[in-house]
């Protein structure tokens, strides 16, 4: 049979599975092969191809072979849990971006200790090489196979009545609903490890009951295993929750759950990111808006978010009727365009908001910064012609590279198409699509595309943020729509003088103020550039008689701009040196009976040590120059 292979013609023997076609290709892919794609269609590495069909098969470098990997390694949990506390019952265990977890109903939740113990029988059965084996199974044999599982028989019966039909996989003594795919066998799950035991509610649902979810990791090589645990320690010294209670940048309170505090250090950080989000805005062309936090029910109906979204959705009733708290900016920029007339000559529009939006979030989902209930969004909307799709596309894409390029930040980008729920002529998300590929393809960037996965309205293109640590962050999206301005009936007059329907671009660059300034602490373990730093020097006087000399070094720094303090308290210049640097201070200032005499300042970095002393408009010259063109490294 003809089977093509990254678009190349092989020949192979019919009934070959995927698997066997690896091994024909070389014994190194056969081995690390985790699984395949069949016209597009993901499959286990057990499945049999017919003549001409397209097959990929990955390993697990690639995002389907880890998915693969980490499902199975989550079935090896689920049979170990199973052998040690029968009493278990099983809820779901998915792949997720880092790892796996898996739900479980038990009496009490697993210690440290039970996930050691879990461990070792894991181990017994990776090193066991069970094979692991598909089966389709009719709804009685389903539900005899899991009279003893009631979360599996409430998603049977789901699957059954959506006409699915219902796959498991079983190794050993194991079996369990699921989709797959999986490996072959148990055994390549050569290295893992359990990382965390914590509650969760069986389908997101507080009303229902909490559940043992048991997150872990795996990995084909001990090496790799080692080398993303050492990441994990290196994260949990950077978790920006920590940070941030250490830095005084901000604080969750009991008296408002996901609705965060900014306190004076955190408050500095956030005004300088708005500040050069308000900058670089307008060098691109920008104007800003700002629109209302309440706004009534007729305006969600007609934006689609009343129907669609109002489970996360905060309402109030004024004057006896139905508002609600903006969950977005969207609908508010809809009316900010269509309060007045436009012209094809005011095109392409870029409106830029940072407006403060609220969502009802599941408290169980609450994370710092990173999942909160009120946020600002750094929304802007863009109205164009169809001609200019491509043009401001790239407009964005620049802007894009020149705010994450200033803190240090690499992308990669992802292309979601159209989804099977959408709205609109496929016509125009054809062309949309084509349009947001092509114009990323001709300015040299390389995107992936996650088919499907594009808002109902249109396609995006997501940008995916790696920090310091080589961790990935959604931030920046641009989302095409060709709805909303239908929605709300936005026109501009064209050269023919007729009335046309402006194209939309949703994009945000930062994500949210908060989650970004989550993202950038963890990035840079709290040590920010000058820029950012909430106190970019202290001036530390040796003794009493060196305060006088400390206030004026302090005057001259403010003139220039510069955040200073002087640490005046009555202890040692050792201590007061450690605590600024444990506070992560750019730069420390030593004054003495030199540095007053001479008028200097002894300076020491953050980064560098000590450098010596030099004259204090040296050093003034220097810091403000640094942090006025935003550098990421010290200056002196």
């Amino acid at each position: 049979m003809t089977i093509y292979l990254r678009g190349e013609a092989r020949q192979f023997e019919d009934g070959l599975s995927v698997a066997g076609i690896a091994r024909q290709i070389g014994e190194g892919l056969a081995r690390a092969a985790c699984a395949c794609a069949i016209n597009g269609e993901a499959h286990d590495l057990r499945d049999i191809p017919q003549d001409g069909d397209a097959v990929e098969i990955f390993t697990f470098d690639a995002p389907e072979g880890k998915h693969a990997f980490w499902h199975t390694t989550s079935h090896i949990l689920a049979q170990a849990v199973k052998h040690l506390y029968p009493a278990a019952k099983l809820a779901i265990g998915p792949a997720i971006d880092n790892g796996f977890y898996y739900d479980f109903d038990v009496e009490t939740p697993f210690s440290p200790e039970d996930l050691e113990e879990i461990e070792a029988e894991m181990k017994k059965l990776v090193k066991a090489a069970l094979p692991v084996e598909r089966l389709s199974l009719s709804a009685e044999e389903a539900a005899e196979l899991m009279k003893d599982e009631p979360y599996k028989q409430e998603l049977a019966a789901e699957h059954t009545a959506k006409g699915e039909k219902l796959s498991f996989y079983r190794q050993g003594d194991f079996c369990d609903l699921c989709a797959g795919p999986h490996l072959m066998s148990t055994a390549p799950v050569k290295a893992f490890k359990l990382t965390s035991a914590t509650g969760a509610y069986w389908r997101g649902d507080s009303s229902k009951r909490m559940l043992c979810r048991v997150y872990g990791i795996s990995y084909p090589k001990k090496g790799q295993l080692e080398e993303y645990l050492h990441m994990l320690e290196e994260a949990k010294k950077r978790d920006h929750r920590k940070l941030g209670r250490e830095l005084g940048l901000f604080t969750i309170m009991d008296e408002g759950p996901g609705f965060p505090f900014f306190l004076p250090h955190g408050m500095v950080l956030k005004n300088e990111l708005i500040s050069y989000w308000r900058e670089v805005h307008r060098r691109f062309g920008y104007v800003e808006i700002s629109t209302p936090m309440i706004l009534n029910r007729r305006l969600w109906e007609r934006s689609g978010h009343w129907e669609h979204y109002k489970q996360n959705m905060y309402t109030t009733v004024i004057d006896d009727e139905d508002y609600a708290i903006k969950p977005m900016n969207c609908p508010g920029g809809m009316l900010v365009y269509a309060s007045a007339p436009h012209s094809y000559r005011d095109l392409p529009l870029r409106v830029g908001e940072l407006g403060l939006v609220h969502r009802h979030e599941l408290s169980g989902a609450l994370h710092g910064l990173f999942r909160v209930r009120c946020f600002t969004q750094d929304d802007a909307h863009i109205f164009m012609t169809w001609d200019q799709m491509k043009g401001e596309i790239k407009n964005v894409v620049k802007l894009f590279d020149e705010v994450y390029s200033l803190f240090g930040l690499r992308y990669a980008i992802e292309l979601s198409t159209m989804p099977e729920d959408h709205i609109g002529d496929e016509k125009d998300w054809r062309f949309a699509e084509e349009t947001l590929a092509a114009a990323i393809t001709e300015m040299g960037k390389d995107y992936v595309v996650n088919a499907g996965d594009g808002a109902f309205y249109g396609p995006k293109l997501d940008f995916h943020l790696a920090d310091s640590l080589g961790r990935t962050w959604q931030c920046g999206t641009i989302q095409l729509d060709m709805q909303l301005p239908e929605r709300f009936e936005l026109e501009y007059t064209g050269a023919d003088g007729a009335k046309h329907r402006p194209v939309m671009i949703h994009r945000v660059v930062f994500g949210s103020i908060e989650r970004f300034i989550g993202v950038i602490t963890e990035h840079f373990a709290g040590a920010f550039p000058l820029w950012l730093s909430p106190v970019q020097i202290k001036i530390i006087p040796i003794s009493e008689r060196h305060h006088e000399y400390a206030q004026s070094v302090l005057a001259e720094l403010d003139k220039a701009g510069l955040r200073a303090e002087v640490d005046d308290r009555n202890e040692k210049m050792g201590y007061k040196i450690r605590e600024a640097q444990l506070q992560k201070i750019p730069y420390m200032l030593v004054v003495g009976d030199r540095e007053a005499e001479t008028g200097e300042v002894s300076v020491r970095s953050r980064d560098k040590g000590d450098l010596g002393s030099m004259s204090l408009a040296a050093f003034t010259e220097k810091a403000a120059a640094e942090s006025r063109t935003r550098s990421l490294t010290s200056g002196m």
